[in-house]
């Protein structure tokens, strides 16, 4: 696969079936969810249209009209005091994993969020093992700040949350620009 080959482009109604067949296979033989069974399509599909109507990022990444991996940008908390703060989500196709793919959906979502006006991002990693996510977000410039040890059960064993950290833009150095979001 040559970097031409792969199409970084926003998401559409047509694309739930696959992004939902990729979350669910991370949802049963990984952590980087803490669900346990995979949603409907229909749920997906929610999710979806939940955070494209609040005008934030998702994007897909398309070979040969396949699908083969997607990544988005949602509020990292409700109250208002988190608005320039996302949390992003990237879940590549397991036959992908290690093709750069992940990266180039980030680094879209990134400056799609910088343009936005959002001043930080934060990676909430499930377990300390999931090293594609965490070397991932490190070499996009996320710094680790956490670990929540042993925050979620799955699988039959305690497995900790890994935080890393980003900030957007000028980050916390500057007032943000409220009339963006």
């Amino acid at each position: 696969m040559t970097a031409n080959d792969l199409v970084i482009r926003p998401s559409q109604d047509a694309d739930i079936p696959a992004i939902a067949g990729i979350y669910g296979h991370h949802v049963l033989h990984g952590l980087a969810s803490f669900e346990e069974v995979p949603p409907s399509e229909q749920e997906i599909a929610d999710r979806r249209a939940g955070i494209v109507a609040q005008g934030l990022p998702y994007v897909v990444a398309e070979r040969d009209g396949k699908i083969l991996g997607y990544c988005y940008a949602g509020p990292f908390r409700p109250r208002s005091a988190y608005r320039f703060t996302l949390e992003d989500s990237v879940y590549i196709d397991p036959a992908e994993v290690g093709r750069g793919i992940g990266r180039r959906l980030l680094r879209e979502v990134l400056t799609q969020s910088i343009e936005l006006g959002y001043r930080q991002m934060i990676a909430v990693i499930g377990g300390r093992e999931t090293l594609p996510s965490i070397r991932l977000h490190a070499a996009l410039g996320f710094a680790h700040v956490a670990v929540l040890e042993g925050a979620g059960f799955k699988f039959g064993r305690w497995v900790d949350l890994v935080l890393m950290q980003i900030a957007l833009g000028p980050g916390s150095d500057a007032p943000p620009r409220e009339e963006r979001i």
